[in-house]
């Protein structure tokens, strides 16, 4: 079949893309050879005008779907005033979000950054300057939980569990120590008097969506008590009502003194913050760190609009129940499909666990017109946007029924 002109164009805008892409950027990611120009709601599209639903949502980043109106019109208007003024100064969107953090989490305190791995390096450098103020410079080291993933940046990295990300950037930061999460024993023994504090997931996101267990959590807040370590939660992918809670910690019954913050925060515009207790707050003196981009304006007017969706415009309450519908159709498609083992998640954060490497199935998605992606290997993630509709939610369970009806024909053929 000839092409005509309008499909000429896009192949060559792809070509085009690609190839400069290939001579000019470091090539940290392996591109799925797919280029999006444009989305809406629950889906977006590629320069072809192919649409896909996309249930990853930039990874848990673009949490109010694409080109959502409320927030365009927010970013518009504060891209007219004022973008940046650095925190040498005072403006008057920092404390608003601080104080509506406060209130979701509890935590009444906030440093402002640029991602979920600067929140991270803020919460490593935080705990240690509070052992320093109390006295105890000695406690320096973490406890941190086998398939854990807190980011790419050398503190984060640092407390990532898999050798292979680590081991080209080492030596990291000493005296990291790593534990089952379903070891209660092993992590009392861990933990030492050298120990600054324990660093978790709630539900592991990047290591195949493992919530952690009420029996191990409450493990965690034995042995803090005890020995006084501090608790850092990671709530960068979990967090801001994911799983249809405030955060996933206080369903666990966690008390974190620190939590990291990101991805769904800024709507697609990049911020990070860390929440910390008043006590590990005041050890921290001027001086001791800083962002020159955390905090601008436009990234704390986007927070804000978002979580007055979250908060006051009823968008927790509408993840839980679209949650509830996810975890029955998914645990429907698990008893239809044998290569299935298990699914596991909560709210709008889900991993279907399967019996073999889960690649061919994200590739057979795209082809079908819905995005997704594999991590741990084996686990297929599911990262919706938090506005996602049931009828969405039962476009992507059907695509992904064929997928796997597919793949199960081919195999057993």
């Amino acid at each position: 079949m000839e092409l005509n002109n309008g499909q000429k164009d896009n192949m060559n805008r792809s070509a085009e893309t690609q190839s400069l892409e290939s001579r000019h950027l470091i090539p940290t990611y392996k591109r799925i050879p797919v280029i999006l120009e444009r989305g809406k709601g629950a889906f977006v599209y590629d320069v072809e005008g192919k649409e896909y639903l996309d249930l990853i949502s930039g990874i848990g980043v673009v949490s109010l779907g694409h080109a959502h109106p409320g927030l365009a019109k927010v970013i518009k208007e504060q891209t007219q005033a004022l973008l940046h003024c650095s925190n040498l100064f005072y403006h008057p969107l920092q404390g608003k979000l601080a104080e509506k953090l406060a209130i979701f989490s509890g935590l009444p305190r906030a440093f402002f950054c640029n991602s979920g791995t600067e929140a991270i390096e803020a919460c490593l450098k935080f705990a240690r300057r509070y052992w320093h103020s109390q006295g105890d410079p000695s406690r320096t080291g973490f406890v941190a939980l086998e398939h854990s993933f807190h980011g790419r940046t050398m503190g984060s990295l640092s407390i990532t569990w898999e050798e292979h990300y680590r081991t080209p950037f080492s030596p990291l930061i000493p005296n990291v120590s790593w534990v089952s999460p379903n070891d209660p024993e092993a992590l009392q023994n861990a933990v030492t008097k050298t120990t600054a504090g324990i660093v978790l997931e709630p539900i592991q996101g990047e290591g195949g969506v493992r919530p952690l267990t009420a029996n191990f959590a409450s493990a965690v807040q034995e042995v803090c008590k005890k020995t006084g370590s501090l608790l850092i939660a990671d709530e960068v992918q979990s967090g801001l009502g994911r799983t249809g809670q405030p955060f996933y910690f206080s369903k666990l019954g966690l008390n974190p003194q620190l939590v990291a913050l990101g991805k769904a925060l800024g709507g697609g515009i990049p911020i990070g913050a860390t929440l910390a207790s008043e006590e590990v707050a005041q050890a921290v003196e001027f001086g001791d760190h800083g962002t020159t981009y955390g905090g601008n304006l436009l990234a704390c007017r986007a927070a804000l609009f978002f979580l007055e969706e979250l908060m006051e415009h009823g968008l927790l309450s509408q993840i839980e129940q679209q949650g509830a519908y996810l975890a029955r159709r998914l645990n429907t498609l698990a008893n239809k499909h044998t290569s299935i083992i298990e699914v596991r998640g909560s709210g709008l954060i889900w991993g279907i666990e399967m019996r073999n490497d889960a690649t061919p199935i994200v590739e057979r998605a795209l082809r079908h017109g819905m995005l997704i992606n594999r991590t741990d290997g084996t686990v297929v993630r599911l990262l919706p946007p938090l506005t996602i509709t049931e009828a969405e939610l039962d476009l992507g369970l059907e695509i992904l029924d064929v997928v796997l009806t597919e793949l199960d024909t081919e195999v057993s053929a």
